[in-house]
């Protein structure tokens, strides 16, 4: 029997490649219906990778955020990256810029267009470095009523346009306490203002840590309390320089029977403009807005001393005006600088007499020493904001005159012997400079 060796499938038995593949091809798609079947090696691979992934977020949670060598690798990646695609954009970023820029020139013919081979101040340097501010860049002055506020106003004005910085004064002078919300609403305000900046208004002291906002830093000058209510008792009738008839106008519903009053009856009789809480004036701008700060006592007392320690950088005293303002130079020179200059020209003199109160007289000792037992705490109060000066005084190395206590009854009868008869406006003006000078510090 002849066997066949052509390979022709009409003359073989047995399958071709041809049909062997077509068969596999069969098997396998039916295989790829069925769900494969993993080993135990596989499985455990599986769960142990699931294992990490879920052990690894929770270690990602926990510590706040990745290790270090995924920052690392992320960064690199981040370098390489940008470096990769900047080669590719430069070109369309370049062509996009100029097109921006054509459009920009041709919409605003007005702009400057720099000729070939010029260069711009930014294109030869990059832009101007950002302003640093001076510490501290914030600063409130809650001034206290009639004691020199306005004539340190006048300088803070001067110094502003000298020393570019920002001065807000307020020209509220009645609403020195202030409900919650209009707390909140002032403090976001003062702010807001750009740094560096100085704040001034008539209002009792403001917490702004309470609020959770950024504590400015606080300075302030008082002034012996008597004077000081002197002064603005015959200020609210009589006025300043600009004249007692132009006061009368300003002040039209004030009747004659309390303008004309006698100073020494108001004390005697016991007006309610001269007795507590009235008389009880200067601490409360040290206290704060609780309403207890303004009852007298020793509770808002101790808390008006608790502030100035801890949120105030000066507080002054009127007496000593020139060593105020020296001291301020010191402390915030990037205010201050050259006020003393300033306060001893003759122009700002002539603008400083415009402070002055009119027809101010000097009540009875008796009539004093009622007062001043109304205004103990006040006094107390002052003592301590005196003593507190003369320290800051010789930690800087000043000097200071030796004077003695205010409530003294030595001080009642020099009071009370000062100014026996009314001053006409030009002698009380005089007198009210010879009484700043007579304090001086002579280092």
């Amino acid at each position: 029997m002849m066997k066949n060796f052509s390979g022709s499938p009409l003359h073989s038995n047995s399958p071709t490649p041809n049909h062997i593949r077509e068969r596999n091809n069969r098997k396998y798609s039916l295989l790829s219906a069925v769900p494969l079947r993993f080993s135990l090696r596989g499985y455990g691979f599986c769960m142990a990778t699931l294992f990490f992934f879920c052990f690894g977020s929770l270690f990602y949670q926990l510590n706040g955020g990745p290790p270090k060598i995924l920052l690392d690798i992320r960064q690199y990646l981040g370098v390489y990256g940008k470096n990769h695609w900047s080669v590719k954009m430069a070109s369309a970023r370049l062509f996009t810029h100029k097109d921006r820029l054509a459009r920009q020139l041709v919409s605003c013919p007005h702009v400057h267009r720099p000729r070939r081979g010029e260069s711009t101040y930014l294109d030869d340097h990059g832009p101007p470095a950002p302003r640093v501010l001076p510490f501290p860049s914030q600063v409130v002055y809650n001034r206290v009523g009639k004691c020199g506020s306005r004539t340190v106003v006048i300088l803070l004005r001067l110094l502003a346009e000298k020393h570019q910085f920002n001065l807000v004064s307020s020209d509220i002078h009645n609403k020195t306490r202030l409900t919650k919300h209009e707390q909140v609403d002032l403090m976001k305000n003062i702010s807001n203002i750009p740094q560096p900046f100085l704040y001034t208004r008539h209002v009792h002291f403001l917490n702004f840590t309470r609020f959770r906002i950024e504590q400015p830093v606080y300075i302030n000058i008082i002034r012996d309390p008597i004077n000081r209510f002197l002064s603005n008792y015959f200020f609210r009738r009589f006025g300043d320089w600009r004249g007692e008839q132009n006061h009368l106008i300003r002040t039209p519903g004030m009747k004659d029977d309390e303008r004309y009053l006698d100073i020494n009856v108001c004390i005697l009789e016991n007006y309610p403009e001269c007795s507590n809480p009235r008389v009880f004036y200067i601490i409360p701008y040290f206290c704060g807005q609780h309403p207890q700060c303004r009852e007298p006592g020793v509770w808002a007392l101790e808390r008006a001393k608790q502030n100035v320690l801890e949120n105030y950088l000066l507080v002054g005293i009127l007496e000593e005006l020139e060593d105020v303002l020296l001291l301020l130079e010191r402390l915030l020179p990037h205010y201050f600088t050259g006020v003393l200059n300033i306060y001893k020209s003759p122009d700002y003199r002539k603008m400083g007499n415009m402070t002055g109160t009119v027809r101010k007289h000097t009540p009875t000792l008796e009539a004093l020493q009622v007062l001043y037992h109304r205004m103990r705490y006040e006094y107390e109060f002052y003592n301590f904001i005196r003593d507190q000066f003369h320290l800051t005084k010789k930690k800087i190395g000043l000097k200071s005159v030796s004077q003695p206590t205010a409530y003294s009854p030595a001080f009642l009868r020099d009071l009370a012997l000062r100014t026996p008869e009314p001053l006409d406006e030009d002698e009380e003006l005089d007198t009210d400079l010879e009484d700043a000078n007579s304090w001086l510090v002579h280092s």
